[in-house]
């Protein structure tokens, strides 16, 4: 009897649980449905919720009630949901810009999440800006979001311009960079671009009113392919790269909501150091450029040239050529470890911060950087055989040629996907960064 009643119980028990979720479900469709029929609209903007939301920044005096609802009306597009998209992100959602795009094709990966803080590691896997979306969404349910899981391109960046008002510029290539300062130039937008590496930054407005000058008048031609660094390579401190998302959030409001003017506006490059003490400094630049080949009158870059493809961005730009090896100059990683367990010099040429972290088993390190002001006398000194390592395989083959070539040695073979590849595949426990 005591065991037929304590199942009764248990049932009654998983009854109410149930009934208590269908109740629950119930009313988060009445408050969806009553939101749908704008119950608690005030006026033609805004409901009881999002004046209540907003009122901190209405009652400053460079915002006002004027400028929230510009905001609440704004269409920007942010390209890049990364270390500077993720604080751009945040403080426009924050804010209430009225809809908000995501151009990023890319995954949430570990290695993200101590400065891209839209993501989570739940989420590492997801696309970021699906990511990215689930986070804002949350934040602020009044900002519609749009996005747009692909890779920019020459062939879909007018199609997704055209659908906003102003541009966000989160990137970190040139090649992306001239490209979304083409077409919003051509589109008439203005872009609001920012930059950040190791515990720097710099951001700028650009194509302001149509006026101002664009990336082209800045940087008429590319840096040197080899010159420039990426983030995984350079490394990056997160809240420095997180101070410049902010800023450019920060100026993306004051374009949006009319604070600047064709009377007050000045092209202008802001520049952020974190160290050794934090500082700011505004540069103030020049004007278009009178013969830019996007923006002057002599303009000859058209929008039929970018979606053809006749302009080639990764042509103009350039990049490293890392093949320079023949195959059997080039060796796996299991071939390392069996050429270890003799006489050898492994060789690796990764930055000494790199280095620091984690090395393989008596290596010898020299940087790419120092071995190429290495005289011929000293490079000869290096014992063979030689095996060179790096990173992922990119590096080493440029350091093995050299090698070879100015120093005339033979018995010299790269090291294929480099540490990283020997932590995937020869020692599991071997850190990956």
């Amino acid at each position: 009897m005591v065991d037929t009643i304590s199942m009764v119980d248990t049932v009654s028990y998983t009854e109410q649980i149930k009934a208590l979720k269908r109740e629950n479900e119930q009313l988060k469709q009445q408050l969806n449905a009553r939101v749908a029929k704008d119950e608690t609209q005030v006026d033609a903007f805004f409901t009881l919720e999002e004046y209540l939301r907003y009122g901190r920044q209405m009652t400053v005096r460079e915002l006002g009630i004027s400028g929230q609802r510009k905001l609440k009306t704004a269409r920007v597009l942010v390209i890049g949901a990364g270390g500077l998209g993720c604080p751009a992100l945040l403080y426009l959602a924050g804010a209430g810009v009225g809809k908000l795009g995501i151009v990023d094709n890319d995954v949430v990966d570990t290695s993200n999440l101590h400065r891209q803080v839209l993501h989570s590691t739940e989420r590492v896997g997801q696309l970021k800006c699906e990511s990215a979306k689930t986070y804002l969404q949350k934040l602020n349910p009044f900002v519609e979001i749009e996005t747009y899981p692909v890779r920019l391109l020459n062939s879909n960046s007018f199609a997704i311009f055209r659908n906003y008002e102003v541009i966000l510029d989160c990137t970190d290539t040139p090649i992306t960079r001239y490209l979304i300062s083409d077409t919003a130039t051509l589109c008439g937008l203005p872009v609001v671009s920012g930059s950040g590496l190791r515990t720097e930054g710099q951001l700028s407005i650009l194509n302001f009113n149509n006026t101002g000058p664009c990336y082209r008048c800045f940087y008429p031609r590319p840096p040197p392919p080899n010159a420039v660094t990426s983030c995984s390579d350079g490394g990056v401190l997160g809240p420095a790269i997180g101070l410049v998302g902010v800023m450019m959030a920060l100026e993306t409001l004051k374009l949006v909501s009319g604070a600047y003017t064709q009377d007050n506006f000045k092209p202008f490059l802001t520049v952020y150091a974190g160290y050794p003490t934090q500082s700011l400094r505004t540069f103030n630049m020049r004007g278009r450029k009178a013969d830019c080949k996007a923006c002057s009158l002599q303009a000859s870059i058209t929008e039929k040239m970018i979606t053809s493809g006749e302009i080639n961005y990764t042509e103009f730009c350039g990049r490293v050529n890392y093949n320079v090896l023949q195959p059997e100059e080039r060796v796996s990683v299991e071939e390392l470890a069996e050429a270890l367990k003799s006489e050898v010099t492994l060789l690796d040429v990764r930055a000494p911060e790199q280095f620091e972290i984690c090395s393989l088993p008596k290596a010898t390190h020299i940087s790419l950087d120092a071995l190429e002001k290495m005289s011929v006398e000293e490079l000869v000194q290096l014992k063979e055989p030689i095996y060179v390592v790096c990173r992922f395989g990119n590096d080493s083959q440029l350091a093995t040629r050299l090698l070879k070539e100015r120093a005339g040695l033979k018995r010299v073979w790269d090291v294929k996907g480099g540490v990283s590849r020997w932590a995937d595949v020869v020692d599991l426990k071997f850190p990956k960064y």
